[in-house]
């Protein structure tokens, strides 16, 4: 443990300790997906406290509580495979009386990661979960982005199928979807996601490899750019990704104004470009200047 976590663990006292914590809660313990800074001081704090904490992979988890300084007093491996009989072992705990945290390996639990179940057995014993928020890579990669369009929101899907045939379907479906979409995939399989995500053509990708590591990289390409920016440099397939499909909804002529703004974003700059864009086409500013972005990008890479 670092200086520097040593004084994080009295910040957290002082800063949590007077609050409650009630006896028979689950709680729901959100941890960095990358940069060890990112935990909350509450989360230390309870991350002390606690007479269990649940977790994917204990040796995961008592590595990054010992960086904190921090020693369980037990450690309860409950991962995807397991979930449910290890739900049944944190409610037993519970109903006795004790506090246990749950954690993912990264992020918050029950975000495509496990937990879900965990919460939902908790819930119908009549227990009481209490959340800890904190890093989340869905809301790290979508405040890099500046997505903005017609539509309001966006959709988390996350990993998308394995199979081939699902995952075109998923494919086709988030092709007509307005809102931006945030997509999660490792890194074994980012080189399938990507040939699959060509087929969108020119809709603005935003690419989050290994958010708030040291080589953190963010690259905003066109789906269709994507499989070509993977492969011009080898360690942009490793880490772990989270992606956002950007919501481009072109009024009129969607394609011919995507068209023009192609040829107009390589003679041009990208403001110069979409103004002339939407000029000639009729098309949104608004919805122009994301792909434009993303065409940008494509040449830059």
């Amino acid at each position: 443990m670092s200086a520097s976590f040593a004084s994080a663990l009295a910040a957290a006292r002082d800063a949590a300790a007077a609050q409650h914590y009630p006896q028979g809660t689950l709680y729901v313990v959100a941890t960095p997906i990358g940069n060890l800074a990112d935990i909350g001081l509450r989360a230390l704090h309870v991350l002390q406290l606690v007479d269990a904490v649940a977790c994917e992979d204990t040796r995961h988890t008592q590595a990054l509580l010992r960086a904190y300084g921090i020693e369980a007093r037990a450690l309860l491996s409950v991962h995807r495979h397991n979930e449910a009989e290890g739900a049944q072992e944190i409610v037993r705990r519970l109903q006795l009386g004790q506090r246990v945290a749950y954690a993912s390996d990264a992020g918050t639990p029950g975000v495509s990661d496990p937990g879900a179940r965990v919460v939902a057995a908790v819930q119908a014993a009549g227990l009481r979960v209490m959340p800890l928020p904190g890093a989340s890579s869905v809301t790290t990669v979508l405040s890099a982005t500046g997505v903005e369009g017609d539509a309001p929101g966006f959709v988390f899907f996350g990993f998308l199928p394995a199979k081939a045939g699902e995952r075109q379907q998923a494919i086709e479906s988030l092709g007509q979807e307005s809102r931006a979409v945030v997509l999660l995939e490792a890194p074994h399989r980012i080189g399938v996601l990507a040939d699959s995500l060509a087929a969108l053509g020119a809709r603005p990708l935003t690419i989050g490899r290994e958010l708030t590591k040291q080589f953190e990289q963010i690259a905003t390409v066109t789906c269709e750019a994507f499989p070509a920016w993977l492969q011009a440099d080898p360690s942009r397939s490793r880490g772990e990704f989270a992606l956002v499909l950007h919501p481009v909804r072109v009024q009129g002529d969607g394609g011919e104004a995507l068209r023009v703004l192609r040829l107009l974003v390589a003679e041009l700059p990208v403001k110069t470009a979409v103004r002339l864009a939407a000029e000639i086409t009729g098309a949104s500013r608004n919805t122009l200047y994301p792909a434009a972005l993303a065409m940008k990008g494509e040449g830059d890479s």
